[in-house]
């Protein structure tokens, strides 16, 4: 089997240099809020371009320590877009604010910035913007919408990491940037992980007193926060791979294009933005056929995902919302259409030839 994301592979290529800082960690006997934690916190912020990083256990946390941070709560309105992973919108409503769709661009996934502005009201505090797939959003658009209106903008980056905009990394636009280190991510851990990057020293030090039980003294608690911390173990194993993310990335880059080159006949390519560095967490197609290519992809043992089945605003935890079927049209149509393929820079070069090879024969004379 041929799959979307081959960590088996990733961790014989990393073996020794992962088992050799799992061993410093264990003989170190430090495990929470340790040296590696610290290390990762500084050499990601660095890399983003912002001042400060803040390890959390997981990219869900970051979303909601961002908006708990900057004091988004009930009453609030915050403004995302429904065709993303579940976590984006749960946040907003888990601080007791109320998600505010807007529909996407069809040809980037993103948040569609032109529509942003005829949904702002009174109670909208905040805009989430995902860099979804792996490609940024529209920031110069979305960033002068958020001065002219007083909003705050945290930026998903969940899926981003290392991806560009005009020259400058995802993440450090925004309030905040929020990464997740899920292991199938392009930076992963072996286990959940993740962090919020930020040029604001009031809000890291917020962060890490939410983070750590509401607490910045040893059994003083001025807050109430959570339990969030990203482990030593986890930190060690990242500070491995994050030397690789560049090298990792560009591998990413490299297969999309000749994906791109040879599919684009056959189904929709991936659109990549001008002034973007698109790191191409997921590889997604767009075709009319894609159940029936799913299946005859499964036969042949290739890997494939469908990236969202449901949009957010038609999820049944999200009813009381009061969206209807029809009222994003672009997120609905992309939710019954997009596939991705196998993409991770582990695959090779004969493994790709194998999945084009596989999508040719499928389409076959329909071109």
């Amino acid at each position: 089997m041929i799959p979307l994301v081959d960590l088996k592979t990733e961790y014989e290529e990393l073996k020794l240099e992962i088992n050799q800082v799992i061993k410093e960690v264990l003989e170190s006997s430090q495990f929470i809020l340790g040296a590696k934690g610290k290390e990762l916190e500084d050499n990601i912020s660095s890399y983003v371009g912002t001042a400060y990083g803040i390890g959390v256990a997981n990219g869900t946390d970051a979303l909601l320590l961002s908006l708990e941070a900057l004091k988004i709560g009930p009453g609030d309105e915050v403004i995302t877009t429904p065709f993303t992973f579940f976590a984006t919108a749960e946040v907003i409503s888990r601080v007791g604010a109320t998600p505010v769709f807007v529909d996407i661009d069809p040809l980037t996934y993103n948040i569609d910035a032109a529509l942003i502005e005829p949904v702002i009201t009174g109670r909208t505090k905040a805009i989430i913007v995902v860099h979804l797939f792996g490609q940024a959003a529209d920031m110069d658009a979305i960033l002068k919408i958020s001065r002219k209106h007083n909003l705050r903008v945290i930026e998903d980056a969940c899926q981003a990491i290392g991806a560009g905009y005009k020259g400058k990394k995802v993440g450090s636009f925004g309030d905040t940037g929020c990464f997740s280190f899920f292991p199938s991510k392009n930076l992963g851990a072996y286990g959940d992980g993740g962090m919020i990057v930020t040029k604001s020293q009031n809000l890291r030090l917020e962060i890490e007193t939410l983070r750590n039980h509401g607490s910045a003294k040893r059994y003083v608690h001025t807050k109430i926060g959570l339990n969030s911390r990203l482990d030593e173990i986890q930190a060690a194993i990242l500070s491995v791979k994050f030397k690789r993310i560049d090298e990792w990335n560009n591998k990413r880059i490299k297969k999309a294009a000749e994906y791109s080159r040879k599919l684009s006949k056959f189904v929709h390519v991936p659109f990549v933005a001008e002034k973007r560095q698109h790191v191409f967490h997921q590889y997604c197609i767009e075709t009319t056929q894609r159940e029936k290519l799913a299946d005859f992809l499964q036969q042949k043992e290739i890997a494939t995902g469908i990236y969202y089945p449901v949009p957010l605003h038609l999820q049944q935890v999200f009813n009381q919302l009061g969206y209807n079927k029809g009222d994003f049209p672009v997120s609905e149509s992309a939710s019954k259409s997009i596939l991705a393929l196998p993409m991770n820079p582990m695959m090779t070069d004969a493994q790709q030839s194998q999945v084009i090879s596989a999508i040719e024969e499928f389409f076959g004379d329909q071109v």
